[in-house]
């Protein structure tokens, strides 16, 4: 197959940046790459929403500026921060043009909420399912366009290079098994994140780190691997899928509380339960450890009920399923995998080091999130880095001939079950107990061990099996889990997310 613009990754970054490219080149083709349904993506679960400077009299842009620099620690690129942020209403707009919903004031006016690291209310959202309003609109934009190509269920196995251009991707059909290669004249990767690495994470099932293995593989350069971001409340239970409990609901004036009922935060940092996430995180699991408890509660007792079911009416739902009234009951909640803070490093143009080959979305370090991301500004990076984009795009000329000249011949029999044991369990394990919140050395180096036996192991059996859509997830996972373990034991000094005891 050829295609002008190959975008794996079916997300708001990638949607997005589709998008903008079928209206200006409607007789170009796009062709998007899912390994799962279309809307099955990170941008799916994001509850809480885009932090956006809306109200001018109360905020201002040098105030989410210094909000994203505070939370950053030290480690943002302020001229990326400022760029962002003053192109957040555009994107926005856009966003509303496509057909997304935010939740209004009787007046009109948006209904701004307030979440930990922000100075004031400016994250405009839908309900506590923002994410997957955004993904609705811009999927079914993005359906609209006669030149975006879906290729939903199949899986991107590796990036086409050659002398450090990438010429495409080499793609496997999930349902039929057979690999074929989709030559591009340039290729976007949006995979989203890591978080399948971990036992527990908010992230979704496809979140395995697979655009950012490719792009280690390809030679392309990543940057700040060991900040991964926890969410400080999670829904505490042992079965599985993890539920969020949107940061907004603390900003809506919950309190954390150990299981003695002490409302702890304002021991460990003056801005209690709006603290950053890094802060509260660390401060659950220290509250953990000294009480010797599983988990810590949220109270929303003492919240209007009404207000509360109207702003977060799927959050209501989920704990009155598990058995929660939150009016008449604490929240058992505990800090879970997140996000990532690093990624592929990529230019203001969302550019990589590999030449045609872009990043945006979770998988892509811009210099926006610094040690810490602060919260809501990453479906705002998705949609400002997809337009940044797009501007660099429409003003390339196409590559010539080159991207249309690469082949692919399998010649080698497919990995099974038999050949090698997919260790996913073990190593998410692994990661869990020995990446986490606070870190140490010796663990670490320990782990990098196993994982360095791993990859040689999924090396070794490349070079004489055609690889299964399962194997390579788990491939990818022991890339992205070695770089993130490498990068943790290189680090010396604790910044933002990142803390090594």
């Amino acid at each position: 197959m050829q295609t002008h613009y190959l975008i794996i990754g079916s997300g708001i970054a990638g949607l997005s940046v589709a998008v903008k490219l079928a209206e200006q080149f409607v007789d170009r083709k796009i062709v998007i790459v899912s390994k799962d349904k279309g809307e099955e993506s990170n941008t799916n679960y994001a509850q809480g929403g885009i932090a956006v400077v809306i109200d001018r009299v109360k905020d201002n842009f040098e105030q989410h500026i210094k909000d994203t620099l505070t939370c950053g620690d030290g480690l943002c690129d302020k001229k990326v921060v400022e760029s962002v942020v003053k192109n957040a209403p555009n994107q926005l707009q856009e966003l509303i043009s496509w057909g997304a919903q935010f939740d209004r004031e009787e007046n009109g006016t948006f209904d701004l909420a307030k979440e930990g690291g922000h100075s004031t209310n400016r994250v405009v959202h839908h309900k506590d399912e923002t994410g997957k309003e955004i993904e609705r609109a811009v999927l079914l934009e993005a359906r609209l366009k006669k030149n975006i190509i879906f290729l939903e269920h199949h899986f991107a196995v590796d990036l086409m290079v050659k002398n450090n251009i990438c010429l495409g991707a080499s793609i496997l059909n999930k349902k039929n098994k057979q690999q074929f290669v989709i030559n591009a004249g340039f290729t976007i990767l949006a995979t989203g994140g890591v978080g399948q690495i971990y036992q527990t994470t908010t992230n979704s099932t496809v979140a395995t780190g697979d655009g950012i293995a490719m792009a280690i593989r390809a030679k392309a350069k990543v940057c700040d691997m060991e900040f991964i971001q926890f969410h400080p409340t999670a829904f505490f239970s042992k079965s599985k899928p993890t539920f969020l409990i949107s940061e907004a609901v603390r900003g809506f004036g919950a309190f954390l509380k150990n299981k003695n009922g002490y409302r702890f935060m304002f021991d460990y940092d003056s801005r209690g339960e709006l603290a950053s996430r890094d802060i509260v995180s660390r401060s659950i699991i220290t509250e953990m450890y000294k009480t010797n408890a599983e988990c810590v509660f949220l109270d929303a007792t003492h919240l209007d009920k009404h207000s509360f079911q109207k702003h977060f009416p799927a959050i209501y739902k989920y704990c009155l399923q598990q058995g929660i009234d939150v009016f008449r009951n604490y929240i058992p909640v505990v800090p879970t995998q997140h996000y990532i803070c690093g990624g592929i490093t990529v230019d203001t143009n969302g550019q990589t080091s590999v030449l045609n080959l872009f990043a945006c979305g979770e998988c892509a370090h811009t210099g926006l999130h610094g040690a810490n991301r602060l919260a809501s500004n990453s479906l705002l990076e998705a949609v400002v880095y997809a337009q940044f984009i797009f501007n660099y795009l429409k003003e390339k000329e196409l590559p010539d001939e080159h991207y249309t000249n690469v082949r692919f011949k399998v010649d080698r029999p497919k990995i099974s079950e038999t050949i090698m044991k997919i260790n996913t369990a073990d190593l998410n394990a692994m990661v869990q107990n020995n990446v986490g919140i606070v870190r140490n050395q010796k663990q670490l180096q320990n782990t990098l061990l196993q994982l360095k036996f791993w990859r040689n192991e999924c090396n070794e059996l490349l070079q004489r099996y055609q690889p299964t859509a399962d194997f390579m997830e788990f491939y990818n996972k022991v890339i992205v889990a070695h770089e993130i373990v490498t990068a943790s034991i290189k680090r010396t000094n604790n910044k933002g997310c990142f803390y090594k005891a």
